[in-house]
């Protein structure tokens, strides 16, 4: 059975001090037990959150990691490193790595090889620009995408992922995508996982949307067959904003 995620995805926001005023607030929150909850701070704040977080069910991931365990790669930071400071889970392939820093394909097919080797969970980012949809070519973007970055990895492998498609038109622009519009995409993404590996891999992996999701639309979106959950923005730095969207599944 695929579980239910909500993930937010700081950015490069909230310096330690900040970081400690979110943790001490999102400590004394109730959370629902049906639902994965984690924050993805900025590395530098990463093992402060694991300690902190040490004995609430509040897990993290990184925002990114370099493809190699080790060598000389300035201002890199490993999978190793990661899990040393209490990390498991990485997101991958973020519209933002793709678009200002330029990672392709390839190197986010070596990313995810390198995190599955060292047993971190990958949350991976897909989504299509708004010229691609206008052009119709949304899909076929889609496609490409899993294709080229997830269709080589193993059956057992699966276990260790997490889809997120993120429209990026409708990141920071205050455009969302309609919950038809995310079922749909959802459903198509589940379809060509079926596919390429079987229904039951499609049926349990957890698909999350990341484009704009608010308290005030997450209810609607989180209520779509397909959708599992969220990939959380500028949402989740305030711990209101954040439980809200956790509270609408």
């Amino acid at each position: 059975m695929r579980k239910k995620i909500v993930a937010g995805n700081w950015k490069m926001n909230n310096d330690l001090a900040e970081t400690e005023v979110f943790l001490v607030e999102l400590k004394k929150q109730v959370f629902p037990e049906n639902v994965v909850i984690m924050i993805a701070p900025s590395f530098t704040n990463l093992n402060h959150a694991f300690k902190s977080l040490r004995e609430h069910n509040v897990e993290l991931a990184a925002q990114n990691m370099h493809q190699n365990n080790e060598g000389a790669f300035t201002g890199e930071i490993s999978a190793k490193m990661l899990k040393s400071v209490g990390v498991k889970t990485v997101i991958l392939g973020h519209s933002e790595r793709r678009a200002i820093f330029h990672e392709d394909s390839a190197i986010l097919a070596e990313k995810v090889n390198t995190a599955l080797e060292n047993e971190m969970t990958v949350i991976f980012c897909i989504g299509e620009e708004l010229e691609d949809r206008k052009k119709g070519s949304h899909f076929e973007l889609i496609k490409k995408q899993l294709s080229e970055g997830l269709f080589h990895i193993s059956d057992d492998a699966w276990d260790n992922i997490v889809i997120a498609y993120e429209p990026v038109w409708a990141i920071g622009t205050g455009e969302t995508a309609s919950p038809e519009q995310a079922q749909e995409m959802h459903k198509f993404i589940r379809e060509i996982i079926a596919e390429n590996y079987s229904k039951a891999i499609a049926d349990n992996v957890s698909i999350l949307y990341g484009g704009s999701v608010k308290p005030d639309n997450a209810t609607e979106i989180f209520g779509q067959d397909d959708v599992d959950g969220g990939l959380i923005g500028g949402a989740s730095l305030k711990v209101d904003s954040f439980m809200k969207i956790i509270n609408s599944f």
